[in-house]
């Protein structure tokens, strides 16, 4: 449509009288003016892409099939991540969502550690569709440190290597990592308050993102703050998935679980990420 346009201006200068000239090239000028302004509003731009890789308590359970039937009120916070990046929102994120519109692509796997994850080619699929200005969002720890499971175990030495693979691999798509410490487990409590069951494991995401530079959610301090400031009974009833008998299909015997979470749990996480990312945006 420009190209043609501009024919028509060149013909213009060729075949016309001065007053013809500037009589059409006026014309002209408008139409190109409002070819450009009508461009502007059918091209689109692609949404951002947010990535999140990590474990059970990240992971998106809707997309299992008859999830409703089988797995509900089991949520992954990033199955409600969604809701956090609206347009109004983004505002707030200007700085590293660099677009008016993002969304979330939740890869995370439940019973994944950093090795296994990769392992299974998960991290590979991402690569082939990572794009410049993508968000990778990263948590992982719960499965690392799993001993007693060797297809999962990772030590913190190894946890750092794929932590600093999964970053420096994101930066060569042109995508911004962020990392996240692993969301508190429902214990242990003492004097009410909420301490870590993770060990060594969110000391080594903080290692890595200040050696790589790289912006970071303590997500582990955060939750154990939040979930120590409703208390014990409230957090363990309404936010990780201790279910009374005969309330969920999926459940019919009840449930005793306090790693994973119920849908306010899931909310709440999902916005403790969201405020963490603002915090991010303003650095």
């Amino acid at each position: 449509m420009i190209l043609a346009l501009l024919n028509m201006i060149g013909s213009t200068l060729k075949n016309s009288n001065k007053r013809q000239h500037m009589k059409r090239y006026s014309q002209v000028s408008l139409c190109l003016a409002l070819a450009l302004l009508l461009m502007s509003f059918i091209i689109k731009r692609e949404p951002i892409k947010v990535y999140l890789i990590g474990d059970s308590t990240v992971a998106d359970y809707a997309l299992e099939e008859n999830y409703m039937k089988k797995r509900y009120p089991l949520m992954g916070w990033g199955q409600v991540f969604q809701q956090f990046l609206s347009k109004d929102s983004l505002k707030n994120l200007n700085h590293i969502i660099k677009g008016d519109s993002a969304i979330v692509v939740d890869k995370a796997k439940g019973g994944r550690s950093t090795r296994s994850f990769f392992e299974e080619g998960r991290w590979k699929e991402i690569l082939l569709t990572l794009e410049k200005n993508d968000l990778v969002l990263i948590q992982f720890g719960h499965n690392d440190a799993a001993k007693d499971k060797p297809e999962r175990y990772v030590d913190i030495p190894g946890y750092k290597d794929f932590l600093r693979m999964y970053v420096k691999e994101s930066r060569e798509k042109g995508a911004k990592p962020v990392l996240i410490t692993p969301v508190t487990r429902n214990y242990p409590w003492k004097d009410g308050k909420l301490g870590s069951a993770h060990g060594e494991y969110p000391q080594a995401v903080i290692d890595v993102a200040k050696e790589l530079k790289v912006p970071i959610i303590d997500l582990t301090t955060l939750s154990a703050a939040f979930f120590t400031s409703k208390g014990n009974d409230f957090v363990t009833k309404n936010y990780f998935m201790n279910l009374d008998s005969g309330k969920y299909m999926a459940y019919p015997k009840g449930q005793k679980d306090n790693t994973h979470f119920q849908p306010e749990g899931a909310k709440e996480i999902a916005r403790l990420v969201y405020e963490g990312l603002k915090r991010i945006n303003k650095l």
